[in-house]
């Protein structure tokens, strides 16, 4: 694409319709970006529009489609063509930073992002200038700019905090440092500095402590893997500054917003960050301004609120001291009984009480409440923060601090009795600080694996949460509920089974609660408690157990999808799934009933609906009919309409019920053979393992059918193979395809000559030692034709195969494949559960050991050949080959005539 006003109109005009709401317009005109962006000056006519258009939109547009661009093609990808040019990429890089930092902030954070993208692949080593070119412009006092370039470097500096070590990355981190250290620390004095100066600007304040923001995160960032000389050596101008600015209070940055967290709080709560990796990674060169901190962010939090705006500096805070209260250098400072009850009366208990804005998340925002508090996201809330701070302080004070949680517990529950209905939120409260209490260690499996044995976890269970279950209104004090749903499910290693059992029947109830929430919680909690084991392997509830609940289960599973809020619910689906896979043959009297209900959510529920599959077919294998019809109907529609996040899901089903055929392929799939060999089912990553299986399964049930009706998509199935090995990502895909080839179908006339070296695998390598031995052997061309210089090369290169270890390098790229780094959407393929295929040894027990195989089958030609087999061997065999093959012959105990 040439650099003219033609082809910028037209850009222009494909960017607009890319925003345009209806499909019918916008549709084509993102096909028509991503067929002209493997073009020369693409990225260059998207950074001219960003910066001269007039229109504010376009360039936004043009600023996002950049940032994108950059995503999908930056990376250089082994085995496959640049998809940007050298010339674009020098240009971009001469040019973007200047762009960036004289762009409106809109603008400037998309062209900051795709910085750290090109910057993550290319810096130091592609881009040594970067660095210099950024520092050079905190001298330039415009402070737009110079939060342009911190905010460039925060993007770039930031994956160092969950970077493992290694020599080059220690060597960027030192070059960072030389370049980026001194001037950072110069940048912050200065502009607390000019925070004094202009103490009564808001508007000035404002931009300075967004500056102060993000120094702070890229001081944290830049010392998290080790503590660097420059930062030891400056501590006491950085943590002299921290400290202020911890304990200063302007009345001019607070904000009346209840919800949003101001400029203060966001810098207050990285500083509480900074402190705590100090105190715990280097607490020897922090002890002296310890005390300070300690003093300090105490007095922060006793005088907080509790508005939400503040949540994220409470929680820093209390980490902070949950931090150092765990390291024995500062255990004297918390051995006082006073100190004790102070910190549990004037920060945990106030922060695990249920607020407001909490109760509102969970009525209203259940989807983000259910992410906080199951799967762990609440890493920054003010309940995690306290519960890790109570685990902290038992670590060194088990005994002292149980004692004194016991009787805010007991207060608490005396109070919720008084008044339940009013005082409900005192026994969440105690619920809470039991839980936190009682809890040492904790996996995602087993729930909590190790408790606090002074807390009597059964006793509780039994008087405090079995009532809240049994309730007869499964509607009331629905927070409780799911309080006490949530109790069974994490303490289920430490309850008795009994107990277990009892709980059963009342989660099965729960799942028709009205609460989203609270019916995701006993789908959950179910889910859970069917993956225990038992005795034996054995899962620890039984289908016996489970058989007065069976039906009820079932159908409030099912219901439970009908509920407002739910009818997408991954935590249900996995409790349809878990219960099959539990009940096995119990189900199949159900399967009629469900089928419908299964075909309905096809793919909410594929993982579902293959076990279920399994299990009916295994009990009666002409059902699959029955699926067949219910099935591809809804296939059809998916296929036609190129719904590309389903395809990967519907060619795995497919290929589970092709599989349970006898052998031959029904019409109706046959119908299908052509389509799945067209190119642009190939071009998509997570297409090629379903697809593949797909394939072996035609294959396997059909070869001869597909040899003689379909002889014409012959070449079609070998250009997908030739494909799929032309890809390191893809090249075991495309054996797998071979050995069904070469198993079911009639032989194709000439020689394959695999590249042995990249095959990998025991039955892959077992497989091609054997096929090679057969033509090294018993192909008689090999020794009388043109062929025959192909003899000792094809010897060797098996040799290698035995001998050489294998090539299980995997480059960066195809590592690190992701939906974003993949041209337009594409769903990376899932492995469904009890869709899964048993590797297949098509050789089996004929033949033990291929280098005996090969050791004999030389013997019996040598034989036949006198004096051929040895000559061979000693004018062309290099002599490491010669002698492997001399301890083959050895162990099979025979030798070449």
């Amino acid at each position: 694409m040439e650099l003219n006003d033609a082809n910028l109109q037209t850009l222009t005009e494909f960017l607009r319709k890319t925003l345009d709401p209806d499909p019918a317009v916008r549709r084509p005109a993102e096909k028509f970006l991503e067929s002209v962006e493997g073009s020369q000056n693409y990225p260059i006519l998207l950074l001219t529009l960003l910066e001269k258009s007039q229109d504010n939109v376009i360039r936004v547009c043009a600023a996002v489609t950049f940032k994108n661009y950059i995503k999908r093609n930056w990376r250089i990808v082994e085995d496959e063509p640049n998809k940007i040019s050298e010339p674009d990429r020098t240009a971009i890089k001469a040019n973007i930073v200047n762009l960036m930092l004289s762009s409106p902030e809109q603008i400037q954070k998309q062209l900051s992002d795709a910085i750290s993208i090109i910057g993550r692949e290319d810096f130091p080593q592609k881009w040594p200038d970067l660095l210099t070119e950024m520092v050079t412009r905190f001298q330039s006092g415009d402070f737009h700019i110079i939060n342009g370039v911190l905010r460039t470097a925060h993007s770039l500096f930031k994956r160092y905090r969950h970077e493992f070590k290694s020599n080059e990355l220690w060597l960027e981190i030192k070059l960072v440092l030389e370049t980026f250290a001194q001037p950072l620390t110069a940048l912050f004095k200065t502009t607390i500095e000019l925070c004094q100066t202009h103490s009564t600007d808001v508007n000035a304040l404002k931009v300075l402590f967004s500056s102060l923001t993000l120094i702070s995160k890229l001081f944290y960032s830049l010392n998290f893997q080790d503590l660097p000389e420059f930062f030891e050596d400056n501590m006491e101008t950085w943590m002299t500054n921290f400290h202020n600015l911890l304990t200063l209070d302007n009345k001019l940055l607070q904000t009346d917003d209840e919800e949003e967290a101001g400029l203060l709080e966001l810098l207050k709560s990285q500083i509480c960050d900074n402190a705590a990796l100090y105190a715990q990674k280097y607490d020897e060169e922090f002890q002296p301004y310890l005390p300070q901190f300690v003093t300090a962010i105490w007095n922060l939090l006793v005088t907080t609120g509790q508005e939400v705006k503040y949540d994220l500096l409470v929680s820093n805070a209390i980490q902070f001291l949950a931090s150092v209260c765990e390291r024995p250098h500062y255990k004297h400072l918390f051995e006082d009984q006073s100190t004790l009850t102070s910190i549990c009366e004037k920060v945990i208990v106030p922060n695990m009480e249920f607020r407001s804005a909490d109760e509102e998340a969970f009525e209203d925002n259940s989807e983000e409440y259910i992410r906080r508090d199951l799967e762990g996201s609440d890493i920054d809330t003010r309940r995690r923060a306290a519960c890790d701070l109570v685990r902290g302080l038992c670590k060194f004070f088990e005994g002292p601090v149980t004692g004194i949680f016991s009787g805010y517990v007991n207060s608490m529950l005396q109070e919720y009795a008084k008044n339940p209905r009013v005082n409900w939120k005192h026994k969440d409260a105690a619920i809470y600080l039991v839980t936190s209490l009682a809890s040492k260690a904790q996996t995602q499996k087993h729930g909590i694996t190790q408790a606090n044995e002074l807390v009597n976890l059964t006793e509780f269970f039994v008087n405090h949460i079995l009532t809240d279950l049994k309730s007869p209104n499964i509607n009331e004090f629905p927070v409780l509920k799911a309080d006490a749903i949530k109790y069974v499910m994490i303490f289920r290693s430490q309850l008795p089974k009994e107990q277990l059992l009892q709980a059963v029947p009342l989660l099965v109830a729960h799942l028709q609660a009205e609460s989203t929430v609270e019916h995701t919680y006993a789908a959950h909690a179910l889910e859970r408690l069917f993956t225990m084991r038992g005795a034996n392997t054995s899962t620890l509830i039984t289908p016996v157990e489970m058989a007065p609940f069976t039906e009820q289960l079932l159908t409030n599973l099912f219901k439970a999808l009908a509920l407002p809020g739910s009818s997408e619910n991954e935590y249900i689906m996995k409790a349809i799934m878990r219960s099959f896979s539990l009940l096995q043959e119990v189900i199949v009297p159900y399967i009629p009933t469900l089928i419908g209900q299964l075909t309905h959510k096809l793919l909410l529920v594929s993982k579902s609906l293959c076990l279920s599959i399994r299990i009916t077919c295994k009990a009666n294998p002409t059902t699959v009919s029955s699926f067949e019809e219910a099935l591809f109907p809804v296939f059809t529609e998916i296929l036609q309409n190129d719904v590309q996040e389903f395809v990967p899901y519907v060619f795995q089903v497919m290929s589970l019920l092709l599989e349970i055929h006898s052998n031959s392929i029904p019409g109706s799939y046959m119908a299908l053979f052509p389509h799945l060999l067209q190119p642009v089912l190939w071009e998509r990553t997570g297409n090629i393992p379903p697809l593949v299986r797909l394939l072996q399964a035609y294959l396997e049930k059909g070869g001869a059918t597909i040899a003689t009706a379909a002889a014409d998509k012959i070449p079609g199935l070998l250009g997908v193979f030739q494909k799929l090995i032309a890809s390191k990502a893809n090249d075991h895909q495309g054996f797998y395809l071979l050995n069904s080839i070469i198993e079911h179908m009639p032989p194709f006339p000439g020689i394959h000559q695999p590249v042995l070296c990249e095959v990998s695998g025991q039955v892959e390598k077992k497989i091609c030692a054997v096929g090679i031995t057969k033509v090294l052997t018993e192909c008689p061309a090999m020794m009388d034709t043109e062929y025959t210089k192909l003899w000792t090369p094809l010897l060797q290169a098996l040799i290698g195969l035995f001998e050489l270890p294998e090539d299980d390098s995997i480059p960066d790229d195809e590592h690190f494949i992701d939906i974003e780094d993949t041209p337009g959407y594409q769903t990376a393929f899932s492995q469904l559960a009890f869709a899964g295929k048993k590797e297949h040894d098509p050789i089996g027990e004929a033949v033990s050991n291929p280098k005996i195989l090969l050791a004999q089958s030389l013997h019996k030609l040598s034989t036949a050949c006198p004096g051929r087999v040895p000559s061979m061997l000693s004018t062309s065999l290099n002599s490491e080959a010669l002698q492997f093959l001399q301890g083959y012959l050895q162990a099979a105990s025979v030798q070449l005539v």
